[in-house]
């Protein structure tokens, strides 16, 4: 499709297809930050220690990964808006049920459940929006589900905080007698609600439609998008890359009969699992998940900490604004090596700050650091945030949704997805480790060396989508 036919798309429709879609990415936002200003009343609820606490906290990644794995196969079964649905009743059930539990059996099992919603949200708003969305401003569209992660995430820091102020102590019953933190929890049923109905406005994915034989029915959605002429064009050329191939299954990750691959795995495959590991490796998570108590670690004072993380989550927005701008002009392939190679230098700006911090006197586990070292501290990570958030945080979203065949894109998102929250949850649960036996120089020095090698990763693997139709990707 040319741009000019694609300037005559229903943008209406597309605006409102992307708004419904991210809704799930707030709640995948919300849900990540939330339990911040909870673990006080987890742990006077459930009468939790450390491990109790970490556990309770990572189950949510667990589940992270298990729907994300499996909502790439469901979502070729099943359709992309129904597995969304599924999503939206997870979301809501898990929801009200970490608010209302006081068994902790049932607390766990609404996490899982609000994890494996997180888990489908992710890897199918992205992959559904680029199914519906006209080439030339493909990754825009899908770039909005970034900002709308970071939006929920700074959401939930915002709630955290005013439920917090407003019943003195988080663990302090507030209305109707519920405490504090349990309101934090039951606030995204909200968001979840409405996104469940709205999912009901949307239409199904044309390119699902296609690979299940619903012809007339994907006709009738490309007509709704596109017109009558381009609509018509469109089918044609989807019906095409399905036409030489089955049915979308699991096993169409593997190598094909002469085809490129290690392991028995697809060479796009291996791209794919490789953006999303980084993506994770270069540590972003830790300043999400850890924020607080990292800069309280480094001497800053547990309000300013709350300060930093919302300051965090400010410029992560306007920085998601800046890829909007310009990832449909400059490509995404430029957009990752700029990405790369700024939070290399940012990260390693950040070593040498902790590499001169003195021991707190008081308290051996707590560093200090200069007010000049701090600062530098502070504006490095702001800048490294900035630099996550112009590239590898929208855009492996956006390669992941695009980079794969029609064919292949369900199945490949299930095995990238799987890879990329798991590797979520291993840099959440070494962080503390690390940080206490290697100490924050160290810790920090490896999710630099990591976005050195993926700098030179993306420069030899990674190729470029902007502009090309998905029939037109190749693997």
């Amino acid at each position: 499709m040319s741009e000019a036919q694609a300037s005559r798309a229903n943008m209406g429709l597309i605006g409102g297809i992307v708004a419904v879609a991210t809704i799930g990415g707030f709640l995948f936002g919300y849900d990540s930050g939330a339990v911040n200003g909870t673990q006080p009343g987890l742990r006077a609820a459930f009468a939790l220690d450390d491990a109790g606490l970490g556990f309770t906290v990572g189950s949510l990644l667990i589940g992270c990964f298990i729907g994300a794995f499996f909502a790439g196969t469901l979502a070729d079964a099943m359709g992309r808006r129904n597995v969304m649905r599924l999503a939206a009743v997870l979301f809501l059930f898990g929801a009200l049920a970490q608010g209302l539990a006081h068994d902790h059996t049932i607390f766990l099992i609404a996490r899982l459940c609000g994890g494996m919603a997180v888990g489908a949200a992710s890897v199918l708003s992205p992959a559904y929006i680029s199914e519906v969305a006209p080439a030339h401003i493909r990754g825009r569209m899908t770039t909005v589900q970034q900002v709308m992660i970071i939006t929920g995430l700074t959401a939930a820091f915002l709630v955290n905080y005013y439920l917090t102020a407003a019943a003195g102590v988080s663990t302090n019953a507030f209305w109707a007698g519920i405490e504090a933190w349990r309101w934090m929890y039951l606030m995204q049923a909200v968001p979840a609600a409405i996104f469940l109905v709205a999912l009901f406005l949307i239409p199904e994915s044309p390119r699902y439609l296609v690979g299940k034989g619903r012809h007339d029915h994907a006709h009738s959605v490309l007509t709704s998008l596109f017109g009558q002429e381009d609509g018509t064009a469109k089918l044609g050329e989807i019906q095409a890359s399905f036409a030489a191939d089955h049915r979308p299954h699991l096993k169409d990750v593997l190598t094909p009969a002469g085809g490129k691959g290690f392991l028995g795995i697809r060479a796009i495959v291996w791209v794919g699992i490789m953006l999303a590991v980084f993506q994770q490796l270069v540590g972003i998570n830790v300043i999400f998940y850890y924020g607080s108590t990292l800069w309280q670690l480094a001497g800053f004072t547990e309000q300013d900490s709350l300060m930093i993380n919302i300051v965090s989550g400010a410029v992560s927005i306007a920085a998601c604004f800046v890829t909007i701008a310009v990832i449909d002009r400059i490509g995404r392939k430029p957009l990752l090596l700029i990405g790369s190679a700024g939070m290399a230098i940012t990260l390693f700006v950040m070593v040498y700050a902790f590499s001169h911090a003195t021991i707190d006197p008081t308290d051996a586990s707590k560093i200090v650091l200069s007010s000049s070292l701090g600062t530098l501290a502070v504006i490095a990570a702001n800048l490294y945030v900035i630099f996550f958030n112009i590239s590898w945080g929208p855009v492996m979203w956006v390669m992941l949704g695009e980079m794969f065949p029609n064919q292949i894109r369900g199945s490949a998102l299930a095995v990238a997805g799987f890879f990329q929250w798991f590797a979520n949850y291993l840099i959440a649960q070494s962080f503390p480790v690390m940080a206490a036996g290697l100490g924050l120089a160290w810790s920090y020095t490896f999710y630099g060396v990591c976005a050195v090698i993926s700098f030179f990763l993306v420069q030899r693997f990674v190729s470029e989508t902007k502009g090309k139709e998905l029939e037109a990707m190749e693997g």
